[in-house]
């Protein structure tokens, strides 16, 4: 496959995520705060800041509704919603004969939604969010829109080569995200684990398990016992869970596995032990073992070790030289 072409799948499906991510935060977060405290409201804004990589452009100034248009429609802002879709349309068109005219319509149905006139008007107004006491609607429309664009890109691309490179740029930033989510909520949930929890806080255990689309599938698994250290192990180590950080990485070593086949290129032997040392870490770690070292140590690590997978597929996949090809 031409460099160009795995690069632009991989930020197509990387930019579209980061976009139903941060989606998600916000949307999870407007409703949090309906029953926050002002102090509580504060510290949620501020930990899903950080849940998002402390996106320079975006500050906490005490205004919910202004960071949310912030995060939404800024496009100096490169974390915000409309410049990832903005980034995964583009990176779609250059690949346009690649993807199939589903996932082309429906990404682009995407962003005319997204760029209509009245659209930053409506937020601005609180319009898009009148009725506090529902999910937005607005949010609520890119997640699902984001969701059918997934859906059909699995169910109307061929399930080759071109199909592997979204499927990695999708689990990539899920680990990514996911790990990040959970340093975020470290302090408050895991810092202090003998303290005795307040009402509230339940509220927030709630808040991170919705923020992974996770708490229908945690409590099939746990029942309603909502606990910290169940939180971490259903989110860092579940391998039945889409969004783990385990599954995630287990489906980015399927698809590498795809691309690979049988060979023994020495020249993808690096990227091999990467994506395996990763693997097999999540895969007989425990979650005592986890929280009776260092916590953020280890969520640290896997987002290294993601930013260095994701450098070495640069490096073999993408800016590759035709003489390393060669060798290969």
């Amino acid at each position: 496959m031409l460099s160009r072409v795995a690069d632009s799948l991989y930020w197509m499906s990387r930019s579209i995520e980061r976009a139903e991510h941060t989606t998600r935060l916000l949307d999870v977060n407007l409703n949090l705060m309906l029953d926050e405290s002002a102090t509580n409201a504060d510290r949620c804004w501020q930990r899903m800041l950080q849940a998002l990589g402390n996106p320079e452009a975006t500050k906490w100034t005490g205004d919910a509704y202004a960071m949310t248009e912030s995060l939404t429609f800024d496009t100096e802002n490169k974390a915000s919603i409309l410049s990832c879709i903005i980034s995964a349309r583009e990176n779609s068109r250059h690949v346009r004969e690649q993807i199939s005219t589903e996932q082309w319509t429906r990404l682009n149905q995407l962003y005319l939604q997204v760029t209509r006139p009245d659209m930053r008007a409506n937020l601005q107004d609180g319009a898009i969010m009148a009725d506090s006491g529902q999910p937005t609607e607005f949010l609520q429309q890119v997640m699902e829109a984001v969701h059918q664009f997934q859906g059909v890109s699995d169910s109307t691309m061929s399930h080759g080569e071109g199909w592997q490179f979204i499927q990695i740029g999708r689990y990539i930033e899920r680990a990514s995200a996911t790990a990040l989510l959970l340093e975020a909520y470290h302090e408050d949930l895991w810092l202090h684990t003998d303290r005795i929890p307040e009402g509230n806080e339940y509220l927030e255990w709630m808040g991170l398990l919705r923020s992974a689309t996770a708490f229908e599938a945690y409590c099939k698994v746990y029942t309603a016992d909502i606990t910290p250290d169940r939180i971490l192990e259903f989110l860092l180590l579940d391998e039945e869970f889409p969004h783990s950080v385990r599954f995630s990485i287990d489906a980015l070593q399927d698809a590498f596995e795809s691309i690979h086949g049988d060979g023994n290129e020495s020249r993808t032997e690096p990227l091999r032990r990467l994506v395996g040392r990763l693997q097999a870490s999540l895969n007989y770690s425990s979650v005592d073992e986890i929280l009776n070292g260092d916590v953020v140590a280890y969520l640290r690590s896997i987002q290294f070790q993601c930013r260095s997978i994701h450098n070495m597929i640069y490096q073999i996949y993408i800016d590759y030289s035709i003489q390393a090809a060669l060798a290969g």
